[in-house]
């Protein structure tokens, strides 16, 4: 009867534990490509593609795909326009309608130098096509703004830190997320960088965790070839 009873409370206590369960108890992984691609002394081609888990390597949270074009006013500051196609899973650990978004985006880019940190700015707007549960449709208008801070630990390593902030147009309470994080970007040539970093994302309703893990890709097509 003992071991009876003691088997009991055991089960009890894993089967509490998986039930309580939720994505806030995960520390989930964002695999991110990025890359930007010099077309002429004014204009370059953005490109990413991100895949994001709410675990290490499963439980699918999203994809997303996005592809800009970029011209450059001056070395401090550029714009994009460009377009984007996500779909993502809205549910940790069960079941659910798949989400499908279809955007248009705007971005204006700034960036001020205080001696050798690097201060980027990023103001996008964003036209959100939702389509969820099979049914629903939405049109959403956001606008975010990043803040990323930089500085230079030796030729080939720097340290990052950023902030940026989701307001959702259509609603009443237009908060929606914010981005808090740090991490480490390692040169290995001219072309490719690694991003290793860990961040938060802040909801109304929840606190998620996640690690960064990028390559990131410069190409230059404007150089004239003899």
């Amino acid at each position: 009867m003992h071991k009876l009873f003691i088997l009991c409370c055991l089960s009890f206590i894993i089967t509490s534990t998986q039930a309580q369960k939720s994505a806030e108890d995960q520390l989930g992984t964002w695999y991110m490509y990025n890359g930007s691609h010099k077309l002429s002394e004014k204009f370059s081609l953005k490109t990413m593609a991100h895949f994001r888990y709410y675990e290490l390597v499963s439980e699918f949270q999203q994809e997303i795909y996005r592809l800009g074009l970029n011209y450059a006013f001056n070395p401090k500051t550029n714009v994009t326009l460009g377009t984007s196609y996500a779909t993502g899973d809205l549910a940790y650990d069960t079941s659910s309608a798949n989400l499908y978004e279809f955007r248009f985006y705007e971005d204006l880019n700034l960036k001020s130098l205080w001696g050798k940190i690097t201060a980027k700015h990023r103001i996008r707007f964003e036209q959100r096509f939702i389509h969820k549960n099979i049914n629903i449709d939405q049109f959403q208008n956001w606008i975010r703004y990043d803040l990323n801070v930089s500085y230079p630990l030796s030729k080939t390593w720097s340290v990052y830190v950023f902030n940026e902030i989701f307001l959702n147009l259509n609603r009443n309470k237009r908060f929606v997320q914010n981005w808090t994080g740090t991490g480490f970007i390692h040169t290995l040539n001219k072309n490719i960088k690694l991003r290793m970093g860990y961040f938060q994302i802040k909801t109304p309703n929840v606190v998620l965790k996640r690690l960064q893990l990028g390559v990131i890709l410069n190409t230059d097509f404007s150089k004239k070839t003899i």
